[in-house]
């Protein structure tokens, strides 16, 4: 290598390096003046500076120079962009004080986005379950009162309207073209008291599941290491075009026979968030298929206690007159295995492979009676629980 294309390349990496440090490691693209061969000057033209291999195996770039007025990194400009559409919602539980035992009402709070400029603001639902007085904070300080229009519990996701206007709206992207590596940024107020914190990460994985512990996985998540924090529940998840591509929902610690774990954040995709918003926006509520029983889950360990036939599946305890259920023929003492062409296991639960279908759709069940096989056909209703 000649001394002159040494000189080049270290240049280069230095400045990479330099640029590295301005960006945080957030993987975000410096604004700077790149001087070429020919002389001219290309302003403020986002390149990479990664010292790599250019088209047909030549470097265009022969100096660098960073432009100390103008410098940029598309997480700044994501933040920009968004930050004033993000808000803190708090509320009061009534009947709950601070600690265990006390009367009282007990203050809340979480974070939420505006999705429209007439005061539709996305957040979770166990932000705002059971809250009264809901009051948002904007970004610069200023209060709102709102309602909470409709809430899902199964995607924990919902909708609050503000009475007042929406000091900016945050655009949807879609979630279904995610890549593991994508910079991604959070944004909300943990703790309640650090309004309108910003957070780096990345994509660590997408279509993850978390057990609730109630019967039923939340599915779909976005796996990221963006630190999230309670209070930054129901705020934005951003790309770096400053596109909403999830809601943040919980973190995950271990517990205390487990190993502590850090940097696992998890967020609603943003398509699963725009399809619960617009149905909860035009009806008040978020419908799902309805087939009208009370069950318990059966595993493999619940199946060898009791000697049963099958290790996945839903124990039918009782059937809820005039449901679906009843008018389909279910019985008490049921063992569901099957729901359409998907069989009930580790990785697909009852609640979620029915969630698949819509009210007034027709489906088939294979089910378990007295340890005989049988099919039941199903005509599903609609309801807000299962």
């Amino acid at each position: 290598m000649s001394s002159s294309r040494f000189a080049s390349t270290f240049l280069i990496l230095l400045i990479a390096g330099i640029i590295g440090l301005v960006g945080a490691g957030v993987g975000g693209l410096a604004v700077y003046s790149a001087i070429r061969q020919d002389g001219a000057t290309s302003q403020n033209t986002p390149l990479p500076v990664s010292g790599g291999i250019f088209p047909n195996g030549q470097d265009p770039i022969q100096r660098l120079e960073i432009n100390t007025t103008e410098v940029q990194t598309t997480v700044t400009q994501a933040v920009q962009k968004v930050g004033s559409a993000v808000v803190t919602v708090v509320g009061t539980l009534p009947g709950q004080g601070p600690a265990s035992g006390q009367p009282g009402d007990q203050q809340v709070s979480g974070s939420g986005v505006f999705i429209s400029a007439d005061g539709y603001i996305l957040s979770n639902n166990h932000v705002v379950e059971g809250l009264q007085e809901v009051t948002i904070i904007l970004s610069d300080g200023g209060q709102q009162k709102a309602a909470v229009i409709g809430s899902d519990p199964f995607s924990d996701l919902a909708v609050l309207k503000a009475e007042g206007a929406a000091p900016a709206v945050a655009g949807l992207g879609n979630s279904d073209v995610l890549n593991p590596g994508e910079t991604v940024i959070a944004i909300g107020s943990p703790l309640g008291d650090f309004k309108n914190t910003v957070t780096v990460g990345v994509i660590s994985a997408t279509g993850r599941s978390i057990d609730t512990g109630m019967g039923y996985q939340i599915e779909g998540l976005i796996q990221t290491d963006a630190a999230i924090n309670q209070g930054n529940s129901g705020g934005p998840l951003l790309n770096l075009a400053g596109e909403v591509i999830g809601i943040n929902t919980l973190v995950v610690r271990g517990g205390a026979n487990d190993a502590l774990a850090e940097g696992l954040g998890f967020a609603v995709p943003a398509n699963t968030a725009r399809a619960v918003a617009e149905q909860i926006i035009q009806k008040g509520f978020f419908a799902r298929p309805y087939i009208g029983i009370r069950w318990q889950s059966i595993t493999p360990d619940i199946a060898a206690v009791y000697n049963l036939p099958q290790q996945w599946g839903v124990f039918v305890t009782h059937v809820v007159p005039g449901s679906p259920a009843q008018a389909a023929g279910l019985q008490q003492g049921d063992l569901i295995t099957r729901i359409g062409d998907v069989s009930i296991d580790q990785d697909h639960s009852f609640i979620n492979i029915l969630f698949g279908f819509n009210g007034g759709d027709q489906v088939v069940l294979d089910v378990l009676r007295d340890g005989n096989p049988i099919q039941v056909q199903v005509t599903l209703g609609e309801s807000t629980s299962p």
